[in-house]
This record gives structure tokens, C-alpha cells and sequence, in this order.
């Protein structure tokens, strides 16, 4: 057993060295008693929850790119060779913690705070078993927000329902912290925990076969790639931000929404460094403005969470709870896979499902023609977001796809349909989003290629489509559709008034 007293610093959805408020207290502490510290990462129920397919992925990769960061910056006590610089448990995280306070000479723990409702109970529990039971200094910080659920208030004292407000009460209160550099060296324990397993035990790899080449195409997990986009949307991509950004078929979106979910770079460091470049440009405070906005929808949808009851299960506005969905499974099918037969559609299903990633305006678009065109629950597009999407959030998903069903949290009204035509020939006007996704349609005129159905049929045999055959039919008539939508709507509103006259 090590004599040094020893910091375990719990990683969770914080994978970085750099502004790592609980990787900082775990050192300084451990420098200021002559101890050490354990890093460690645990796979637990809480964990595996908020996981799918693409996140499992992105999460392998990440934690392998941590660990090489905290060897590489990393010193060995007492000259003994440190082992694994990261260690990995998959179990129950409380069991984890139990085992290592009693078998080593564990003095404190640190971690950075998550804001859902299983990580919270999960947390309290692990605070008072250290502080009541293994008489342990337990501290948690604030590593994931630019500000705390609890601090910003309504006048009235209560979480803000309303972005706008939000936001505007969020840039009266004093601006975040500065982010801090990551450690200079971290002296590790050494020390080998039992129950500890390897990367390749957590099975997080893509199984039978590997599907993610195209997300790898796409991405590059790691704090190091974190930062690298930053700086590359900053000074390549921002000064056409506020302009192009609902343009699916122009790369000009920051691509950071993945790297924030696992905290492989802080929304401080964004902030920040976003504040500099507006002083340094102050022709792009518009634009910079703008993101920074988007990077308070994020916040704003955390706050969300954490004052929600259940916010995956439970419509934030309960008329919702009596709204008459459809079951249909092969619409469903149709529209996870990209074979609704309206190409903005389908691009973006398909460029999801490709690529991990969807553009934002393709996600509004996508979002309403299921929850509305198609009627089906909004869950089951937050399930297939969640599978699919490597930025899935615990916060964001739900919180997005209340918000486009009009049960949310200053949610679009549900009467607010989205013409996917009308869509698709506003934000991709030349066509070649869905020409890179839908290639069946790629040798169809710009004219037509939004709506395929109504091509002459010698422009559809020169493009070489067959309606029904290369590429299928629409799966709903989109006025029938809107049609439909809205009785549901007014059945809604109907049975919650006791007014229905069925």
C-alpha cells in the first residue's frame, strides 16, 4: 500500500487536462501533502445510459487520447513506474469508489458535476457515503457550463422558461472565469488498482463489423482536436457564421457540439477565446455574437434539465401528455433511413447516419416532418438521435426534440410546420446537399431536385430517376400531412379542455 496520501480525480464528461477545475484541485492538492493522484474513469450504469452507438465510439477514442495526455504529463512517485496513467472500471460507480477508500490510502476525491437526474442521485449518494461513512473530503465543480442551474433566476426567483430572457440575464451576471492551462505535471500514484480493466474490455467499439469509418472521416476525438477546431473555425469559418449557417450544403457551422459533450474543451475556453477574437476583429462582433448565443442555447438547454422532472419521458408543457401519435414502424423505418422520398430529408438522415452528424437547419427539418408530417412521438426520433448522433447529449437531445414537438421549453408552437420543400429550396438552393447524399437525384436539375415527383417524366428519364424504383415515392401528401397534424392538434386541445366532442 502506497504511504503517500493519495487524490482520486474522477473523470466523467470532462476529458481534458486544460480547465479541468477538479483535475487542478486533485494536483495542487496533492502537491501541498506530498500525495498523488489517481485518475480514474468509471463505466457505470449512469454512463452506459447516455451512450449509444456513435457515442460509444467517440468515447473509446476520446479516453484513449486522455490517457496519453496524462502520461505525457504525468511524474511517477517515487521513481516506480506509474503503469496505466488512466484507470478503467466498469461497475457501479458507488461499489468503484467503496473498494478503492478501503484498500488504499485514499484521502479525497474530485470530480466535475453532470446535471441530469441519474448523475445527480448518483452523485448525492457517493457524497454521503464518503462524507458520512469512509469520513472522506468529497468536493465536485463546475467544469460543463458557463453558469450554474441555480444561479441564474428569473426576478421572481425561478429558472427562466424563455430563451431570450435567459440569455440576456446570463450576459448581465460577471462573465465566466478565465480558463486555466492544464497542469505542467501531474504526479501520479502509481499505484495499480484491482477490479481496474483495459479500453478494449469496455467494449465500446462497433460491433459485429465496423460502421464508423465515416464518422472517422468526420472526427477526430481528443482535447488536442478540440482545440484544433476552435482555431480553425475561428479563423476560417466565423466570418461567414452569422450569414451561412443554415446552409447545410456550406461547412461553416463550428462542428464543436461533440467535443462539449464529452468535455474535451470547456465552454469558458469558447467563451473566451471568442470574446479576444471580437476585440481583435471588432467586424465580426455580429457574427461572434451569434455563436455565442448558440453556445447559450446549449447552456440554456442544461438549465432545462436540471429543473425538469424528466425531461426524456415527461412533455414539459402536460397538455402534450393527452397528444393522439401515430404508430407506424415502416414510416419510421422509412424516415431513419433515409427513404422518405423528400431529398432534404433524406440527405440529412442519411448524412446522419453516414457521418455521425447532422447539420443543425437539417435537424429542425428532419425533427418536424416525423413529429409532424409522419405524427410520431418525438421519443422515437430522440431515440435514433441518440444511437446515432456522436454529440447525443443528455441535455440537448431532449431538450431539441421537445422543442420542435411544442412541448418544450420556449418550445415552436406545434402548429409551426416546416415545409421540407420550401425548406430544402431556401438553405440548399443549388441542390448540392442533396446531390451528396441522395446521389440517385444528383443528375436532377436544381428546378426539380427538392421535388422529384413533379419532375416531367423526360427530365426524370434523362436524370435517370424512376419514381418508386431508384428513389421512392413521398410516403405522406405534405398538405395531408400538415392536415392531420393539425386536427391532432385541436383533438389535443380539445380533450384537455374537456371540449372534445367525441
Amino acid at each position: 500500500m502506497p504511504h503517500s496520501p493519495i487524490a482520486v480525480m474522477w473523470f466523467r464528461n470532462d476529458l481534458r487536462l486544460s480547465d479541468n477545475p477538479a483535475l487542478n484541485a486533485a494536483v495542487t492538492w496533492a502537491n501541498s501533502n506530498n500525495g498523488a493522484v489517481l485518475p480514474i474513469y468509471i463505466l457505470d450504469d449512469v454512463m452506459e445510459n447516455q451512450l449509444g452507438g456513435a457515442t460509444r465510439w467517440w468515447l473509446e477514442k476520446s479516453l484513449g487520447a486522455l490517457e496519453t495526455a496524462i502520461t505525457q504529463t504525468g511524474a511517477a512517485m517515487e521513481k516506480q513506474s506509474p503503469g496505466k496513467s488512466l484507470h478503467l472500471f466498469q461497475d457501479n460507480a458507488q461499489q468503484v469508489i467503496s473498494r478503492l477508500c478501503n484498500d488504499h490510502n485514499i484521502a479525497v476525491i474530485f470530480w466535475n458535476r453532470s446535471y441530469d437526474p441519474q448523475s445527480l442521485h448518483r452523485d448525492t449518494a457517493i457524497k454521503n457515503q464518503c462524507r458520512d461513512v469512509l469520513d472522506l473530503r468529497c468536493e465536485s465543480f463546475n467544469s460543463h457550463l458557463l453558469f450554474e442551474p441555480w444561479e441564474v433566476k428569473t426576478g421572481a426567483g425561478t429558472s427562466f422558461k424563455v430563451f431570450s430572457p435567459f440569455w440576456r440575464a446570463c450576459l448581465k451576471m460577471p462573465p465566466p472565469l478565465p480558463p486555466k492551462p492544464a497542469p505542467k505535471a501531474i504526479p501520479l500514484s502509481g499505484l495499480v488498482p484491482e477490479n481496474a480493466v483495459s479500453l478494449p474490455d469496455l467494449d465500446l467499439s462497433p460491433k459485429p463489423f465496423d460502421w464508423a469509418t465515416g464518422l472517422a472521416d468526420r472526427f477526430t476525438p481528443g482535447e488536442q482536436a478540440a482545440r484544433d477546431q476552435l482555431h480553425y473555425f475561428i479563423n476560417d469559418r466565423l466570418v461567414d457564421y452569422a450569414d451561412l449557417r443554415d446552409r447545410p450544403d456550406r461547412r461553416v457551422t463550428s462542428e464543436l457540439s461533440p467535443h462539449l459533450r464529452f468535455g474535451e474543451i470547456s465552454p469558458r475556453e469558447i467563451w473566451h477565446a471568442l470574446t479576444r477574437h471580437m476585440h481583435a476583429q471588432p467586424g465580426q462582433g455580429k457574427t461572434a455574437s451569434k455563436f455565442l448565443s448558440e453556445l447559450g442555447w446549449r447552456e440554456f438547454a442544461h438549465h432545462v434539465l436540471f429543473h425538469a422532472d424528466d425531461l426524456r419521458r415527461k412533455p414539459l408543457q402536460a397538455q402534450f401528455a393527452h397528444f393522439p401519435w401515430r404508430n407506424s414502424p415502416a414510416d419510421l423505418q422509412a424516415w431513419q433511413r433515409g427513404q422518405t422520398g423528400y431529398p432534404i430529408v433524406d440527405a440529412g438522415m442519411r448524412e446522419l447516419w453516414h457521418t455521425g452528424y447532422m447539420h443543425n437547419r437539417v435537424r429542425m427539418i428532419v425533427g418536424s416532418f416525423l413529429v409532424k408530417h409522419l405524427l410520431l412521438h418525438w421519443q422515437h426520433g430522440l431515440a435514433w438521435f441518440d444511437d446515432t448522433l456522436v454529440d447525443a447529449c443528455p441535455a440537448a437531445d431532449p431538450f431539441s426534440w421537445q422543442w420542435i414537438g411544442g412541448s418544450g421549453a420556449d418550445a415552436a408552437p406545434y402548429f409551426r410546420i416546416f415545409n421540407p420543400v420550401l425548406q430544402g429550396e431556401k438553405f440548399d438552393s443549388d441542390g448540392n446537399y442533396v446531390r451528396q447524399w441522395v446521389p440517385e437525384l444528383r443528375d436532377l436539375p436544381t428546378a426539380h431536385i427538392h421535388k422529384p415527383w413533379a419532375a416531367p417524366p423526360l427530365i426524370l428519364q434523362g436524370a435517370g430517376v424512376k419514381p418508386g424504383q431508384t428513389y421512392p415515392e413521398p410516403i405522406v401528401d405534405l398538405k395531408g400531412g400538415r392536415d392531420r397534424a393539425m386536427d391532432a392538434y385541436r383533438d389535443m386541445k380539445a380533450t384537455r379542455t374537456g371540449n372534445n366532442p367525441g
